[in-house]
C-alpha cells in the first residue's frame, strides 16, 4: 500500500485546514493509500473532523484553537520546545535575528514568519520512507517536508499571494528547490509566485481547492443560524480577524452605510488577534449594535443561507474558500478587487467587485440593498458554479504511483 504524508502548520479554522480535510475525504474514498498527517504546532480545533483512516503523528495534540487565550498559551509554549529539541539552539536564534532584521529593513515585521523555521527545525522527526510527502501549506509545512521528511516525491501548496503576504527568498532558503511538484491553488497565486521563483515555472500548476458542494448544502439544513430576530438587511462575513481580511475597512464601510440610512446589520464570524483594535473602532463610531462579531462557529452554512449580502473585503488572497461556499449557497457576493477574488467573480454577472476604500465597499452594499432583483439575480448566477477535482486528484496520484515525471 502505498504512503503518503500531510504536512500542515496548524489545524484551525481556516480556508485551507477545510479544504485539507476534503482532499483527505476524497483520498480516503480511493481505499488504496496509507495516509498520515503531522500538524507541526500540534494543535486545531478541527482534530475531530479528521476522516477515520487517517493516521495522525503527533505524539501529543491539543483541540484548543489557535485563536483562544489558552490555546494562544499552549502555541508559546510550542515554540519554546522547538527552541530546544533537536538541538542547533544558537543556529534557530541566529536565524531569527537575520530574518527580524530583514523584516525591520521593509518595515513589516511578522512574527510568525520569523518563528516558522523555528518550528520546523524543533518538530518531532520519523524514521519512515513515504511514496509522496505533501506540505500543504507555505512557510514551516514546507520547511519541514523540505528538510526533516524522507520521501521518494515531495510537494508543496502555495495557497496566498505570496508578493504580498510576506515570504522571501531569504526565509525559504531554497526549499521549494527539493519539491518535485509546487501546486498553487489558482492561476493568479501561481502568476505571483512565479515572479519570486521563475526558475520553477516547468514544475509549477494549479491545484484547486476541494470542496464538498453536496455537503455545504447539507450542513445549511442544520443549526440555527441568527437568533436575534432582525428584520433588516443581514449582511455576512465569515474570516480571521487579521490584517488580511481588512475589517478596519469594513466597519468604517458600515459607517457610511448607517449614515445614509439603511437599516442593515453586519456579522463576522471569526476569531483572530485583531478583535480588541476592531472592537475599539467598532465602538469609536458607534457601530456595537450593527456590526457584529459573535466568533468563530462550528457550521456558519445556516449564516450563509439566511444572509441577504455575503461580504468579502480582503487585501489580498489565493482562492477563498468562504467566496465558494458562498456561491454553494446562492448569495449575492461583494468583494474587493484583488487578487484572488477577481479570478472567483465576474463582476456583475455573478457578483461585484469594488475598490477596498470605505466608500466604494459603502457603495456596492448600498447597491445591493436597494435592487432586491439584481441581488437575486447575482445570488443564481453565483450558484450555478460547479467545483469539479478530479483532475486535480490525479495530479497527487499520479507523484504516488510513479507516473509523474520529476
Amino acid at each position: 500500500m502505498k504512503k503518503i504524508l500531510f504536512v500542515i502548520n496548524t489545524l484551525g479554522r481556516g480556508g485551507a485546514e477545510t479544504a485539507l480535510l476534503e482532499l483527505l475525504y476524497t483520498l480516503e474514498g480511493q481505499g488504496e493509500y496509507e495516509i498520515s498527517l503531522y500538524v507541526l504546532m500540534g494543535q486545531g480545533e478541527l482534530r475531530k473532523r479528521l476522516p477515520d483512516r487517517v493516521r495522525l503523528l503527533n505524539s501529543s495534540f491539543s483541540e484548543d484553537s489557535v485563536l483562544s487565550k489558552k490555546g494562544k498559551h499552549k502555541m508559546v509554549w510550542a515554540v519554546c520546545r522547538a527552541f530546544i529539541r533537536n538541538g542547533h539552539l544558537a543556529g534557530k536564534i541566529r536565524y531569527a535575528e537575520r530574518i527580524l532584521r530583514d523584516m525591520r529593513k521593509i518595515k513589516q515585521i511578522q512574527p510568525d514568519k520569523i518563528l516558522w523555521r523555528v518550528l520546523s527545525d524543533g518538530s518531532e522527526r520519523f524514521d519512515e520512507t513515504y511514496d509522496l510527502a505533501v506540505a500543504y501549506l507555505e512557510g514551516g509545512s514546507t520547511y519541514y517536508v523540505a528538510d526533516h521528511v524522507k520521501a521518494k516525491k515531495k510537494a508543496a501548496f502555495v495557497h496566498i499571494d505570496y508578493e504580498s503576504s510576506g515570504y522571501t527568498r531569504q526565509m525559504d532558503r531554497e526549499c521549494y528547490q527539493k519539491m518535485d511538484r509546487i501546486f498553487t491553488v489558482s492561476d493568479e497565486v501561481m502568476e505571483h509566485f512565479l515572479k519570486i521563483y521563475p526558475q520553477y515555472a516547468k514544475k509549477t500548476e494549479v491545484f484547486h481547492n476541494i470542496i464538498n458542494q453536496e455537503r455545504i448544502r447539507r450542513f445549511a439544513g442544520k443549526g440555527e443560524g441568527f437568533r436575534d430576530h432582525y428584520d433588516g438587511i443581514r449582511i455576512l462575513t465569515v474570516g480571521r480577524l487579521t490584517y488580511q481580511k481588512a475589517f478596519d475597512i469594513a466597519i468604517e464601510a458600515m459607517k457610511l452605510v448607517k449614515d445614509a440610512g439603511y437599516r442593515a446589520r453586519w456579522y463576522v464570524l471569526g476569531e483572530g488577534n485583531d478583535r480588541e483594535m476592531l472592537e475599539k473602532q467598532r465602538e469609536e463610531l458607534g457601530l456595537t449594535r450593527d456590526f457584529l462579531m459573535p466568533g468563530a462557529v462550528a457550521n456558519p452554512f445556516p449564516y450563509f443561507k439566511q444572509s441577504d449580502i455575503y461580504v468579502h473585503a480582503s487585501r489580498f488572497e489565493g482562492k477563498s474558500i468562504a467566496i465558494q461556499e458562498a456561491q454553494t449557497l446562492g448569495c449575492a457576493i461583494i468583494a474587493s478587487d484583488c487578487n484572488g477574488n477577481r479570478e472567483q467573480i465576474i463582476d456583475g454577472e455573478d457578483g461585484l467587485l469594488c475598490e477596498l476604500t470605505p466608500e466604494k465597499v459603502a457603495e456596492a452594499i448600498i447597491r445591493l440593498i436597494g435592487d432586491k432583483e439584481l441581488r437575486h439575480r447575482l445570488g443564481s448566477r453565483s450558484k450555478e458554479k460547479k467545483t469539479e477535482y478530479r483532475e486535480d486528484i490525479q495530479k497527487l496520484l499520479k507523484m504516488v504511483n510513479g507516473s509523474e515525471a520529476g
